[in-house]
């Protein structure tokens, strides 16, 4: 017995000495590519076609096999490390990816997991509109159905009933009600429609919002002596020092090529509306044209001529940014919070969506759950959707929520998905 456990122990050691690193560094890039290409977000969008499914976790095979053979020409590893071969690469990684395809659409028709509640929305006409086209603007979200509320309390459980406040306070269905609210949660789980939208879309509509809706007292930002708030302040400083000290190269070529293309300044300096809407000026580096005097403030567009061949790299690597880190330092801005916006374009949307001063009760950030959830702004429809999460992040702001924004942020800077 001893005899062949010796045998066992020096045959593993010749055969996987040295493997162990490269094992764990093709792990570690698999399942890294997996997150950066979306393959574990796309569970929760059931509506998701199935070919982009396939697409992602191709990506994630091919990025893998390409950074390990890249990774071998680069350090020249020995013989004897079979594990780095292309061969041996595909024996293992090519079943895994099968294996969570087969794993990812089974969970997607709900083979591995309990039902899923059907939505229900009870609402006077108006306002289930209201609530759908909430839905309608991110459509790979499972949508609730409206249905009257006789039709709606017949329907088999599991449910989830999101029932208007109109509908709460209507006489004839009081008793009927306290009788749903006494059933088992799990079977029969009575909502809102704004809390339903918050749960299932991580955004808060305003056009759902009453009035008034959330005091400045109420966030959990403004907690009096909140240790949540003190943290993230010291965060601010220590990250904005380092990611100065990192990427100060990195402003200093982008610079350069400014220049280089139109001889015109290479930082851009604006008046945004900050904290409590109190103006401070931000600064950039400059991606567009040199605008005249007499320009109109103007949306970004899609493909704006107005953006340079330099400033569309900047964009989209979201370069441009790094010199409001100083702003953060100075404390005009955080790392994570609403984005701020050109008091001009604000007077419009104030105008137009209820509830968008709310924004400024917290500093305006870097980055934010807008800026990772949702697309550039570029019309004051858009504005809308961005406020949602805006909101969303205001009443359920976090350390968590920051750490969340922050590796998405990392994300979006990996995959040039700035605009």
């Amino acid at each position: 017995m001893v005899f062949w456990l010796v045998a066992v122990g020096s045959f593993w050691s010749q055969s996987f000495n040295g493997q162990l690193p490269w094992a764990v560094i093709t792990t570690t890039a698999y399942l890294l590519f997996g997150w950066l290409f979306g393959t574990y977000t796309v569970l929760g969008w059931p509506r998701l076609p199935r070919w982009r499914l396939v697409q992602r976790l191709g990506l994630s095979l091919f990025a893998s096999l390409m950074l390990v053979a890249i990774l071998r020409w680069v350090l020249n590893p020995s013989l004897d490390i079979w594990l780095v071969y292309r061969s041996t690469q595909l024996v293992w990684l090519i079943p895994t990816t099968i294996w969570s395809l087969f794993l990812r659409v089974a969970l997607r028709r709900g083979a591995l997991q309990s039902e899923e509640p059907k939505l229900i929305l009870v609402a006077p006409e108006e306002e289930a509109l209201k609530a759908l086209q909430a839905w309608r603007v991110t459509p790979t979200r499972t949508m609730p159905i409206w249905l009257p509320f006789e039709q709606a309390a017949s329907q088999p459980s599991p449910l989830v009933l999101a029932v208007s406040s109109t509908m709460r306070k209507h006489g004839q269905y009081l008793t009927f009600f306290k009788e749903l609210e006494q059933r088992d949660p799990r079977e029969c789980n009575l909502t809102t429609p704004l809390a339903l939208a918050e749960r299932q879309l991580e955004r808060i509509p305003p056009t759902l919002l009453p009035e008034p809706w959330l005091s400045y007292s109420e966030i959990p930002w403004n907690a009096l002596f909140s240790p949540q708030r003190q943290l993230k302040r010291v965060a601010d400083v220590m990250l904005s020092l380092l990611l100065l000290a990192l990427t100060a190269p990195l402003v200093i070529f982008a610079t350069i090529l400014i220049w280089l293309e139109d001889r015109g300044p290479v930082f851009y300096v604006q008046e945004r509306s900050g904290w409590l809407g109190q103006p401070f000026k931000v600064w950039k580096l400059r991606t567009m044209r040199v605008s005249l005097a007499h320009e109109p403030v103007s949306w970004t567009l899609p493909g704006d001529q107005r953006i340079t061949r330099v400033g569309s790299w900047l964009r989209r690597t979201r370069l441009d940014e790094l010199p409001q880190l100083v702003n953060v330092l100075m404390g005009d801005m955080s790392l994570i919070g609403p984005r701020p916006e050109r008091p001009e374009l604000e007077l419009e949307l104030e105008a137009s969506i209820p509830h968008y001063r709310k924004r400024h009760w917290m500093r305006p950030g870097l980055s934010g759950w807008a800026q990772v959830c949702a697309h550039y702004a570029s019309s004051v429809e858009d504005s809308e959707l961005k406020l949602s999460y805006d909101l969303y992040y205001l009443k359920n702001f976090s350390t968590w929520l920051d750490l969340l924004i922050l590796f998405r942020t990392i994300k979006t800077i990996l995959k040039v998905a700035g605009r």
